[in-house]
């Protein structure tokens, strides 16, 4: 049996386990993240954090993040704002900013005053731009792109309508996309200003995503809708994503403690 520390996180509403295996190396396999993430059996998350060394020198930290079918994802801005939040909280390091280590490579994150935490989360890694996709003898038009992870952005005259759950189960699991893809129903409000609904490869509806903000904002900026600053309206609050002269694009919001608890395997 192993025993495992964890705090409960959440970014806007979306919801982590997060472990220091810096200070208690342990393994978990993905019927174990499954159980933790059961809502009515185990702890509950969008997605489990796993903190580890830095895997070379110019490296404060390196992170991994899991869903809760046990798969492993790229990316997560929610996520690295929370991370960011543990390590000064925990005092695991007085850097501001740290540079933490994902699968999608080096990231900047900075902790400012008011409780908000700036995360650098770079260029988008490819853009392909529209495509149409046939879903249920019906072709949807998307725009995809990658954020260090899969996404594809669909603009939606009003997000309280839009088939959130259904059609981005579908494109979820969309033979287009092997891999998965995390699909973003955009409602454009004003150049500077949107609305957004998230449905996560691998775990559904959430209530915030960061990375899917910084893509929906790519996406919009690209077919010249948006403006280099712009506030995205999620179901849990709000993100400030700001694009610079170089296409990097910087992500602002809160990251929060829920609790903190041990649980045995």
């Amino acid at each position: 049996m192993t025993t495992i520390r964890f705090t409960k996180m959440h970014g806007l509403g979306n919801d982590f386990m997060v472990v220091d295996a810096t200070q208690q190396p342990c393994l978990l396999n993905a019927g174990q993240i499954q159980q933790l993430a059961d809502r009515h059996t185990g702890i509950g998350f969008d997605q489990l954090l796993w903190i580890e060394a830095p895997k070379h020198s110019e490296m404060d930290f390196f992170y991994r993040i899991f869903n809760v079918d046990g798969s492993e994802a790229e990316q997560c801005g929610n996520g690295l704002r929370c991370i960011t939040r543990y390590i000064h909280t925990k005092q695991l390091s007085h850097k501001n900013p740290l540079k933490i280590g994902t699968l999608k490579g080096l990231q900047l994150a900075e902790q400012l005053a008011g409780g908000l935490i700036q995360v650098v989360m770079g260029k988008p890694n490819y853009l392909i731009g529209f495509e149409d996709i046939l879903v249920q003898n019906q072709w949807v038009r998307s725009f995809s792109l990658g954020m260090g992870n899969p996404h594809t952005v669909i603009q939606v005259p009003d997000i309280t309508s839009a088939k959130v759950v259904e059609l981005g189960g579908l494109l979820n699991n969309h033979v287009h996309f092997p891999k998965g893809v995390n699909v973003e129903f955009m409602q454009i409000l004003t150049p500077s200003r949107i609305r957004l609904r998230v449905f996560e490869r691998a775990v559904g509806e959430t209530l915030a995503c960061g990375s899917g903000a910084c893509a929906a904002v790519a996406a919009g900026q690209a077919q010249g809708f948006l403006a280099a600053k712009v506030t995205v309206e999620l179901p849990g609050g709000e993100l400030w994503i700001e694009t610079d002269s170089v296409n990097s694009i910087t992500m602002t919001g809160p990251a929060a403690t829920v609790y903190e608890g041990e649980i045995t395997l």
